[in-house]
This record gives C-alpha cells, structure tokens and sequence, in this order.
C-alpha cells in the first residue's frame, strides 16, 4: 500500500506564533493560506502543516499521489484503492469516501492508540 507524501498535521491555537516557532527550528513555509488559518512548513527532512480552528487534535497525513514537494506522482495508489485494502485487513474506515468518485478524496481511520490518521488525495488518480 502506497500512502504518499507523509506530514504532522498540528492543530494551533496562533497560527502566527506557531510559524515564528517552526522557523526559529528551521522551518520555511511552502504552501498553504494564513488567510484561512493554515500553512505547511518544511526543514530539509520534515514536513508539517499547522491548522488554527481546522481539527480538534493533531493527527498523521498521508497523501496519495504527491511528493513532498506536492508534486504529482506518475503511479500511486488511489484513495479509494486505499480504503478497499484498510476494510479488507479489517481497520474501520471513520470517514469513507465513495468508491465510484474519482478525483480528489480523504478518509480518515484512527489507530490503536486514538491517533487521528488522515489520507487525503488531492489530485485524481492517472487514468480515470
């Protein structure tokens, strides 16, 4: 199974002085919307996401079909292979997605230890 891109996705209570931290490590912004509360940072090695008002817990993100930089990958697995393969090794699914969509998608499971994992598909799968 092919999960993609990986990152920490921390929910902020200030967007701002969460930045200055993450910089002050290292950190320099790549993407996102401070506008709408949330940004992604990156060190040489890491990737982060920081979200003011957006989740209510810090939680694990995969992202089929990217790199770390956000590229489009050629081959990946699709969300929605990836939701068909958890049911079948038995994980439940708290956010599903339909099957029969295409395009961009997320589900989400939760872990042994009550750790949120999010898998969020933002490009459509090659070939559909």
């Amino acid at each position: 199974m092919r999960l993609g891109n990986f990152s920490v996705s921390l929910a902020v209570k200030d967007l701002a002085a969460s930045r200055e931290f993450y910089e002050k490590l290292g950190f320099r912004t790549m993407g996102g919307d401070a506008a709408q509360n949330w940004l992604i940072l990156q060190d040489d090695t890491c990737t982060i996401g920081l979200f003011q008002g957006m989740f209510e817990r810090n939680l694990l993100t995969f992202n089929p079909g990217w790199d770390r930089h956000a590229n489009t990958l050629p081959e990946f697995d699709d969300v929605r292979d990836i939701q068909r393969m958890l049911r079948e090794a038995g994980i439940a699914i708290t956010s599903a997605t339909d099957e029969s969509a295409t395009g961009p998608a997320h589900i989400t499971i939760v872990d042994p230890d009550g750790n949120p994992i999010l898998i969020d598909q933002h490009v459509p799968r090659a070939g559909r």
